[in-house]
């Protein structure tokens, strides 16, 4: 149920906090410097090393892309748009980057914009647009060339091949709010604006190409069962695995090597690892290529000269488990010159370019971009994404266990104002949307960094259904949307006041989406222990879910997911009705804030108006 919210409905929230609870520390950097558009919002290595593409935005200007020589460290502007900010980009190869814009609608006389595609060469030359932006019925004259493919197309990321000029790029041909039909899956020439048909199983949904732009994993979606197809030397499909889509078990076609092993995730115990796929029998390998006993991994990968070098997944932080001892080396060696931050390393992926870029960030610093010289050990600083951040007014972040009632172990985040004092505090329970997400990991996040700059704890509890921390915790919250999983957010509350972290006269909730639901909840059912409630875009009534038309919920999830997730309309109505806020609204005595989009489609601005 994660929704986007509005940067002013957010602000508006956490302001009211710092009313409401009070003040504590003198002039913590203001707003602006959490919430503004960051100054570098990206960065990414060309293929060969050599230059380096960055969207970045000055005091007066929009998110633009820019290219940086890394031999002379001048800076090119390659994409600035005048009415639109520069969204996702990659490198299409070691010249030529693609591009998307990054939409914000706020209104129905906006519904028919999208975020286009566009490519444009390293030095500015070349641009080309790919993908229509606007669902315009007049189109531009077919004699002037190749026309944009249709605006409902999408870049499938990471699927360049880095050694031509194509991307892939898939398209719906049936697409409403509820319901994607057949989705077309095409390579698309930059330079030409021309594009073929990848024929690929029907209802595929996911795709997995190797570095020579081939298809060679699928996985299909329909009448709540999912498929892992793959093709063989001659591109014949076949089937090698089905499962129930809501519960699985999964199993997940990850990554293609250079060298052609398949990387799939897949259950090991209770939680999801990594392990090689035999292609021919369609099973995983025995033991995994990397797995956790209290997280499911979903690595992401790193490669270089033609080889995997290492495995990039989330644990309570991200790390990096290099497969190649000379990047395990480099590694130690930029960890020892950037020591207050954890280095996220990329390398080229061909060639013998001596430029490593580092993205460095800290549970109390945004991310500083640097470039290192391997050859003359040189470490530059490129930029920071928020430079009015001073990391020294910034709250440190741990990793907590929680047990709840049941016994059941909660994971958890605590950060604690900066200063030392972390007693008798003010405290901001903040829930998560999804539900069935992971809420967050180690790292500087704005509200709560502005939060904890004001003198509040911030605690973030993963609650019972949140995903990540295995199938056991993951299905312990199925139909428990204000039982057990409320439940565990009182008992996180109360772990705090028995620490003697939390003042218990000052505990807020506060959420969006499934959060904002937990919020209204957690007033209702335990007024004595949460003092205030900040809610944006939360579901106020369950059985709306299930009965509002406009909403973007499908049928489809409506029919398989939601009656085993959260509780059948028919057979669970007394329980749903029970733990309906909008059935529970006149228990609600503290003060609420709340905040809805007027064009919301996932939570409709009903659920706030009723």
């Amino acid at each position: 149920m994660t929704t986007a919210s509005t940067f002013s409905a957010r602000l508006a929230a956490l302001w009211l906090l710092a009313t409401i609870l009070g003040p504590v520390q003198a002039a913590p950097p203001p707003p602006a410097a959490f919430f503004d558009a960051p100054a570098i919002s990206g960065a990414a290595l060309s293929p060969d090393g050599q230059l380096l593409a960055m969207r970045v935005r000055t005091k007066d200007s929009r998110p633009r892309l820019a290219v940086i020589d890394l031999q002379t460290m001048k800076p090119t502007v390659v994409a600035d748009m005048r009415d639109a900010d520069i969204g996702h980009f990659e490198w299409v190869n070691s010249k030529r980057l693609v591009y998307s814009l990054d939409i914000e609608l706020t209104g129905p006389s906006e519904a028919d914009l999208a975020h286009g595609l566009f490519a444009v060469n390293h030095d500015g030359s070349g641009f080309r647009q790919l993908v229509d932006a606007t669902n315009a019925f007049a189109k531009s004259d077919p004699l002037r060339g190749v026309q944009p493919l249709p605006y409902r197309t999408y870049l499938l990321r990471g699927a360049a091949a880095q050694n031509s000029d194509d991307v892939f790029v898939v398209s719906p041909d049936e697409f409403s709010r509820k319901t994607v039909g057949f989705i077309r899956l095409q390579k698309l020439n930059t330079l030409t604006g021309r594009s073929t048909e990848v024929d690929a199983p029907p209802h595929s949904n996911e795709w997995l190409i190797d570095s020579q732009g081939r298809l060679r994993a699928t996985v299909s979606q329909r009448d709540n069962r999912e498929a892992v197809h793959l093709a063989d030397a001659s591109g014949a499909w076949r089937k090698v695995a089905e499962v129930d889509a809501v519960t699985g078990p999964f199993l997940k076609p990850r990554f293609i090597a250079p060298d052609g092993q398949i990387y799939v995730e897949a259950p090991h115990g209770d939680k999801t690892a990594l392990f090689t796929l035999d292609a021919a029998s369609g099973k995983p390998a025995d033991k995994p290529v990397a797995a956790s006993k209290d997280f499911d991994l979903h690595p992401s990968f790193v490669v270089g000269r033609d080889k995997l070098l290492g495995l990039r997944y989330t644990v309570d932080g991200e790390v990096t488990q290099w497969l190649d001892p000379a990047l395990q080396a480099l590694q130690n060696k930029i960890d020892a010159l950037l020591p207050s931050t954890a280095n996220r390393i990329s390398v080229a992926r061909t060639g013998s370019s001596p430029f490593v870029l580092i993205e460095a960030r800290s549970d109390v610093q945004p991310l500083v971009i640097h470039v290192y010289n391997t050859e003359t050990d040189k470490l530059t600083r490129v930029g920071a994404s928020r430079p009015g951040i001073d990391p020294r007014q910034m709250g440190q972040m741990d990793f907590v266990r929680i047990k709840a009632r049941d016994g059941l172990e909660l994971p958890a985040y605590l950060t604690l104002p900066p200063g030392g004092v972390a007693k008798n505090l003010p405290m901001v329970v903040l829930v998560h949307g999804g539900p069935w997400a992971r809420g967050t990991d180690w790292g500087w996040d704005a509200e709560v960094q502005f939060l904890a700059s004001r003198g509040y704890a911030v605690l973030q509890p993963e609650f019972r259904g949140s995903t990540g921390f295995g199938s056991k915790h993951f299905e312990a919250g199925f139909k428990q949307w204000g039982g057990a999983m409320q439940h565990d957010l009182a008992d996180a509350a109360r772990w705090a006041i028995a620490q003697g972290i939390a003042d218990p006269k000052r505990i807020c909730i506060a959420g969006a989406s499934y959060g904002g639901y937990a919020t209204l909840m957690g007033l209702a059912q335990e007024p004595e222990l949460f003092r205030c409630g900040i809610n944006w875009v939360g579901v106020t009534d369950i059985k709306l879910m299930y009965d509002v038309g406009w909403s973007d919920l499908s049928d489809e999830w409506k029919r398989y997911g939601m009656p085993r997730l959260i509780g059948d309309p028919t057979g669970d109505a007394a329980m749903l009705k029970a733990v309906s806020p909008l059935e529970n609204a006149a228990r609600i005595k503290q003060p609420l804030l709340m905040a809805y989009g007027a064009w919301d489609l996932r939570v409709p601005i009903v659920h706030g108006e009723k």
